[in-house]
Protein backbone atom coordinates (compact mmCIF):
# COMPACT_ATOMS: atom_id res chain seq x y z
CA UNK A 1 0.00 0.00 0.00
CA UNK A 2 2.75 2.33 1.26
CA UNK A 3 5.34 0.96 -1.21
CA UNK A 4 7.08 3.29 -4.20
CA UNK A 5 5.42 1.76 -6.82
CA UNK A 6 2.10 1.94 -4.79
CA UNK A 7 1.95 5.51 -5.10
CA UNK A 8 4.20 6.14 -8.11
CA UNK A 9 5.31 5.91 -11.75
CA UNK A 10 9.30 5.27 -11.01
CA UNK A 11 9.36 5.85 -14.83
CA UNK A 12 8.78 9.36 -13.87
CA UNK A 13 11.82 10.29 -12.15
CA UNK A 14 15.58 10.66 -13.70
CA UNK A 15 16.09 9.42 -9.73
CA UNK A 16 14.39 6.15 -9.41
CA UNK A 17 17.47 4.67 -7.44
CA UNK A 18 16.31 6.48 -4.68
CA UNK A 19 13.77 4.31 -3.93
CA UNK A 20 15.89 0.99 -4.82
CA UNK A 21 14.86 -1.45 -2.00
CA UNK A 22 12.31 0.97 -0.12
CA UNK A 23 9.69 -1.50 1.93
CA UNK A 24 7.72 2.08 1.78
CA UNK A 25 8.21 5.27 -0.20
CA UNK A 26 9.03 7.43 2.73
CA UNK A 27 12.35 5.28 3.50
CA UNK A 28 13.53 7.81 0.52
CA UNK A 29 13.37 10.69 2.59
CA UNK A 30 16.03 9.19 4.39
CA UNK A 31 18.17 8.87 1.55
CA UNK A 32 18.32 11.66 -0.18
CA UNK A 33 20.54 14.10 1.45
CA UNK A 34 23.44 11.14 0.75
CA UNK A 35 21.41 10.24 -3.12
CA UNK A 36 22.40 13.86 -4.16
CA UNK A 37 25.95 13.85 -2.66
CA UNK A 38 26.98 10.85 -4.86
CA UNK A 39 25.06 11.93 -7.66
CA UNK A 40 24.44 15.46 -8.38
CA UNK A 41 26.99 17.32 -11.08
CA UNK A 42 26.96 20.97 -10.62
CA UNK A 43 26.05 22.61 -14.27
CA UNK A 44 23.69 25.39 -15.42
CA UNK A 45 22.14 24.29 -18.73
CA UNK A 46 19.10 26.67 -18.39
CA UNK A 47 18.44 30.22 -17.96
CA UNK A 48 18.48 32.21 -15.45
CA UNK A 49 17.77 35.67 -14.48
CA UNK A 50 20.62 38.12 -13.67
CA UNK A 51 18.43 38.34 -10.07
CA UNK A 52 18.65 35.03 -8.92
CA UNK A 53 20.64 33.15 -6.28
CA UNK A 54 21.62 30.12 -7.18
CA UNK A 55 24.55 28.33 -4.94
CA UNK A 56 27.35 26.43 -6.05
CA UNK A 57 25.89 22.81 -5.69
CA UNK A 58 22.89 23.17 -7.90
CA UNK A 59 21.92 21.17 -11.50
CA UNK A 60 19.64 23.08 -14.31
CA UNK A 61 18.47 20.74 -16.67
CA UNK A 62 18.15 22.33 -20.09
CA UNK A 63 15.26 24.76 -21.42
CA UNK A 64 14.84 25.48 -17.25
CA UNK A 65 14.09 28.95 -16.57
CA UNK A 66 14.63 30.57 -13.24
CA UNK A 67 13.11 34.05 -12.63
CA UNK A 68 14.47 37.35 -10.98
CA UNK A 69 14.15 36.76 -7.36
CA UNK A 70 14.24 32.78 -6.92
CA UNK A 71 16.42 31.03 -4.43
CA UNK A 72 18.20 27.95 -5.14
CA UNK A 73 20.38 27.21 -2.25
CA UNK A 74 21.06 23.31 -3.05
CA UNK A 75 21.73 21.02 -3.18
CA UNK A 76 19.54 20.71 -5.59
CA UNK A 77 18.95 19.01 -8.91
CA UNK A 78 16.47 20.61 -11.47
CA UNK A 79 15.42 18.86 -14.58
CA UNK A 80 14.83 20.20 -17.95
CA UNK A 81 12.13 22.48 -18.99
CA UNK A 82 11.07 24.07 -15.63
CA UNK A 83 9.99 27.07 -14.16
CA UNK A 84 10.83 28.46 -11.21
CA UNK A 85 8.83 31.75 -10.83
CA UNK A 86 10.19 35.16 -8.68
CA UNK A 87 10.30 34.52 -5.08
CA UNK A 88 10.40 31.13 -5.10
CA UNK A 89 12.59 29.62 -2.52
CA UNK A 90 14.57 26.28 -3.14
CA UNK A 91 16.58 24.94 0.25
CA UNK A 92 18.64 21.85 0.52
CA UNK A 93 18.42 18.54 -0.52
CA UNK A 94 15.87 19.00 -3.54
CA UNK A 95 15.33 16.99 -6.57
CA UNK A 96 12.90 18.79 -8.77
CA UNK A 97 11.71 16.04 -11.95
CA UNK A 98 11.17 17.49 -15.56
CA UNK A 99 8.44 19.93 -16.89
CA UNK A 100 7.75 21.21 -13.13
CA UNK A 101 6.66 24.58 -11.91
CA UNK A 102 7.61 26.09 -8.91
CA UNK A 103 6.03 29.43 -8.29
CA UNK A 104 5.90 33.04 -6.55
CA UNK A 105 6.94 32.49 -2.77
CA UNK A 106 6.79 28.99 -2.69
CA UNK A 107 9.37 27.14 -0.54
CA UNK A 108 10.84 23.53 -1.06
CA UNK A 109 12.71 21.79 1.52
CA UNK A 110 14.19 18.40 1.32
CA UNK A 111 11.14 17.19 -1.13
CA UNK A 112 11.45 15.49 -3.86
CA UNK A 113 8.92 16.34 -7.14
CA UNK A 114 8.25 13.59 -9.98
CA UNK A 115 7.99 14.96 -13.39
CA UNK A 116 5.22 17.72 -14.05
CA UNK A 117 4.38 18.53 -10.65
CA UNK A 118 2.73 22.16 -10.12
CA UNK A 119 3.89 23.75 -6.76
CA UNK A 120 2.45 26.98 -8.45
CA UNK A 121 1.84 29.85 -5.49
CA UNK A 122 2.63 30.19 -1.79
CA UNK A 123 3.54 27.03 -1.19
CA UNK A 124 5.32 25.30 2.05
CA UNK A 125 7.09 21.82 0.99
CA UNK A 126 9.04 20.10 3.82
CA UNK A 127 9.93 16.53 4.10
CA UNK A 128 8.03 15.13 0.82
CA UNK A 129 7.82 13.57 -2.22
CA UNK A 130 4.84 14.86 -4.63
CA UNK A 131 4.49 12.18 -7.63
CA UNK A 132 3.83 12.54 -11.35
CA UNK A 133 1.37 15.45 -12.27
CA UNK A 134 0.79 16.58 -8.77
CA UNK A 135 -0.62 19.67 -7.75
CA UNK A 136 -0.81 21.69 -4.89
CA UNK A 137 -3.63 24.74 -5.00
CA UNK A 138 -2.51 28.27 -3.61
CA UNK A 139 -1.87 27.96 0.07
CA UNK A 140 -1.24 24.49 0.50
CA UNK A 141 1.08 24.16 3.18
CA UNK A 142 2.56 20.49 3.97
CA UNK A 143 3.63 20.68 7.64
CA UNK A 144 6.54 18.41 8.12
CA UNK A 145 7.22 18.90 11.93
CA UNK A 146 5.06 17.19 15.15
CA UNK A 147 4.26 19.66 17.66
CA UNK A 148 5.00 16.95 20.14
CA UNK A 149 7.86 14.96 20.51
CA UNK A 150 9.07 11.99 18.82
CA UNK A 151 8.43 10.61 15.33
CA UNK A 152 5.88 10.80 12.94
CA UNK A 153 4.18 7.47 12.37
CA UNK A 154 1.50 6.46 9.77
CA UNK A 155 -1.19 3.84 10.30
CA UNK A 156 -0.43 0.81 9.08
CA UNK A 157 -2.42 -2.40 9.54
CA UNK A 158 -4.66 -0.36 12.01
CA UNK A 159 -1.69 0.70 14.21
CA UNK A 160 0.97 3.02 14.43
CA UNK A 161 3.98 2.62 12.88
CA UNK A 162 7.46 4.58 13.45
CA UNK A 163 8.28 5.71 9.86
CA UNK A 164 12.11 6.71 11.43
CA UNK A 165 11.87 10.01 10.25
CA UNK A 166 11.11 13.17 13.07
CA UNK A 167 10.80 15.36 9.93
CA UNK A 168 8.00 13.79 7.14
CA UNK A 169 5.53 16.19 5.28
CA UNK A 170 3.27 13.95 2.73
CA UNK A 171 3.67 11.50 -0.30
CA UNK A 172 1.06 12.81 -2.53
CA UNK A 173 0.59 9.72 -5.29
CA UNK A 174 0.52 10.59 -8.57
CA UNK A 175 -2.08 12.84 -10.14
CA UNK A 176 -3.03 13.82 -6.81
CA UNK A 177 -4.59 17.17 -6.56
CA UNK A 178 -4.64 19.41 -3.13
CA UNK A 179 -7.41 22.52 -3.11
CA UNK A 180 -6.48 25.95 -2.14
CA UNK A 181 -5.34 26.59 1.51
CA UNK A 182 -5.31 22.98 2.78
CA UNK A 183 -2.70 21.92 4.78
CA UNK A 184 -1.33 17.90 5.28
CA UNK A 185 -0.18 17.18 8.90
CA UNK A 186 2.62 15.38 9.54
CA UNK A 187 2.72 12.01 7.63
CA UNK A 188 -0.13 12.51 5.56
CA UNK A 189 -0.21 9.68 2.36
CA UNK A 190 -2.25 10.75 -0.74
CA UNK A 191 -2.69 7.52 -2.85
CA UNK A 192 -2.81 7.82 -6.47
CA UNK A 193 -5.69 10.27 -8.39
CA UNK A 194 -6.64 11.12 -4.66
CA UNK A 195 -8.70 14.99 -4.35
CA UNK A 196 -8.46 17.22 -1.60
CA UNK A 197 -11.07 20.19 -1.10
CA UNK A 198 -9.67 23.49 -0.35
CA UNK A 199 -9.45 24.90 2.93
CA UNK A 200 -9.22 20.88 4.22
CA UNK A 201 -7.02 20.24 7.02
CA UNK A 202 -6.03 16.58 6.47
CA UNK A 203 -4.35 14.36 8.67
CA UNK A 204 -3.79 10.54 7.18
CA UNK A 205 -3.89 8.27 4.37
CA UNK A 206 -6.66 8.81 1.44
CA UNK A 207 -6.75 6.30 -1.06
CA UNK A 208 -6.93 6.35 -4.44
CA UNK A 209 -9.71 8.28 -6.31
CA UNK A 210 -11.05 9.11 -3.64
CA UNK A 211 -11.76 12.36 -2.63
CA UNK A 212 -11.82 14.37 0.85
CA UNK A 213 -14.67 17.11 1.58
CA UNK A 214 -14.83 19.99 3.64
CA UNK A 215 -18.22 20.46 4.94
CA UNK A 216 -18.25 23.39 6.93
CA UNK A 217 -21.73 25.35 7.21
CA UNK A 218 -21.74 28.18 5.44
CA UNK A 219 -24.22 31.17 6.68
CA UNK A 220 -25.53 33.94 4.23
CA UNK A 221 -27.05 36.57 5.53
CA UNK A 222 -28.91 39.80 4.76
CA UNK A 223 -26.78 42.37 3.94
CA UNK A 224 -27.95 45.56 6.20
CA UNK A 225 -28.26 48.89 3.81
CA UNK A 226 -25.59 51.81 4.50
CA UNK A 227 -27.10 54.51 6.66
CA UNK A 228 -24.78 56.82 5.25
Amino acid sequence: MFKPADLFDLSQTAHAALFEGCEYAWEALARLRAHLEQTLRPARLGRCAAGAWIGPDVFLGEGTVVEDGATIKGPAWIGRDCTIRQGAYLREHVIVGDGCLVGHASELKHSVLFNRCEVPHFNYVGDAILGFRAHLGAGVIVSNLKLTPGNVTVEVDGRPFDTGLRKFGALVGDHAQVGCNAVLNPGSILGRGALIYPGVNWRGYLPPQLIAKNKAAVEVVTRRPRTT
